[in-house]
């Protein structure tokens, strides 16, 4: 196997992480989250010091930084009551190693308005051992997500 071979296949792992990663976090999500669906599911993809950088500003960033299998699930109950579904139209990803990046176009619901957001998410993510480790994601419209949340 040439070291291509081995960054082509980790990266594929990274992204196969990923992939189930994003369907749990949906489940979650259209379950009514926190307290209302099993978070085990999602946690199942997280590594135990999983770091998500949010940028501020957004309905559901808080602080911006959220640390560990707790922190994402105070991260997620925040987002979970900002997003009443998320449903993913394209996904694109490119990587190397342990990283992976993901371009994702997803139709958000909100639960306060009802109202439907088409929006463009990059996410640059770090997976170690067959979990997500790190992920900063870049929002390329974030005023139109606020927008829709009324």
């Amino acid at each position: 196997m040439t070291s291509e071979d081995m960054a082509g296949g980790a990266r594929d792992d990274a992204w196969a992480v990923m992939e189930k990663f994003y369907a749990a976090e949906a489940a979650y999500v259209a379950a009514g989250g926190y307290g209302q669906a099993d978070y085990g599911e999602v946690a199942a993809y997280l590594d135990p010091e999983v770091v998500l950088h949010q940028a501020p500003g957004l309905p559901f960033t808080g602080t911006g930084t959220w640390r560990g299998h707790d922190g994402m699930e105070q991260f997620l109950a925040a987002f979970s009551e900002t997003w009443e579904s998320m449903e993913f139209l394209e996904q694109e990803h490119w990587g190397y190693g342990d990283t992976v990046v993901v371009r994702n176009r997803v139709c958000f619901r909100s639960r306060a308005t009802g109202r439907e957001v088409d929006a463009l998410i990059l996410q640059l993510i770090r997976v170690r051992n067959g979990r997500m480790l790190e992920c900063r994601p870049f929002y390329w419209d974030p005023a139109a997500i606020t927008a829709v949340c009324g």
